[in-house]
């Protein structure tokens, strides 16, 4: 089976575990902590290890997470020092996942979850950080629950690279998550074209056989 045909069949099923989640919701352990996912809901997976392992967030600065799924890497972040952190999606079941972690790690006089598509809902402020970790392939997504592993015409990404400079502070940074299957040199053009400079940051497997390797860009005002 190659690589595309493995990993149709695996998103599938992690998009019917997604939706497989009791109502009351679905504790998940990640990197020693607890963070509950209610129904229709990704899960803190590998996928954002690269990002939160590895990205630079100083006390006091102002952090936007594009995507915040359940909240997993803004609360990171709050956990490094920011002083505030915004934390945007569109899927209603994110938000109510996330704003319930923010609660439960005690973040929330610091992290802010709004119900966005992209940055529509953050007027024009600034940012020190921006993260962003969005649907790798693209591939049509038939609901919600598909749109967080796939982005039909490659829309969303398109539309991030499109707007995200214009809520980045000239001195900030953006970690972006992509992966081996993914649509990483789409990725660099967008980039390129949006003025910013991108460095392969950090990597990791699923497992020993790197068959699926998820990576983060950080990028900055070229």
């Amino acid at each position: 089976m190659d690589l595309n045909s493995f990993t149709d069949q695996w998103q599938s099923q992690r998009q019917q575990l997604f939706k497989s989640v009791p109502p009351e919701g679905r504790t998940v352990r990640y990197l020693d902590k607890e963070f509950l996912v209610y129904p229709n809901t990704f899960w803190p997976f590998a996928d954002s290890l690269p990002l939160v392992k590895h990205f630079r967030v100083a006390p006091g600065d102002h952090v936007l997470d594009v995507g915040t799924g359940s909240g997993v890497i803004g609360i990171f972040a709050c956990y490094h020092g920011a002083a505030r952190v915004v934390g945007v999606d569109i899927n209603p079941a994110a938000i109510q996942s996330a704003t319930h972690n923010v609660q439960t790690h005690g973040f929330a006089g610091v992290m802010e979850v709004k119900q966005s598509n992209l940055f529509e809902a953050l007027g024009d402020e600034r940012f020190d950080v921006i993260t962003a970790n969005l649907p790798f392939r693209n591939k049509p997504a038939h609901d919600m629950v598909a749109m967080s592993q796939w982005d039909t015409d490659f829309k969303t990404n398109t539309r991030f690279f499109e707007g995200v400079v214009r809520h980045l502070k000239p001195q900030g940074r953006i970690y972006y998550v992509q992966s081996n299957f993914g649509e990483f040199e789409a990725v660099k053009r967008l980039a390129q074209a949006a003025g910013l400079r991108t460095a392969e940051l950090a990597r990791e497997a699923i497992d020993d056989t790197r068959r699926q390797e998820f990576f983060v860009y950080e990028m900055t005002l070229a």
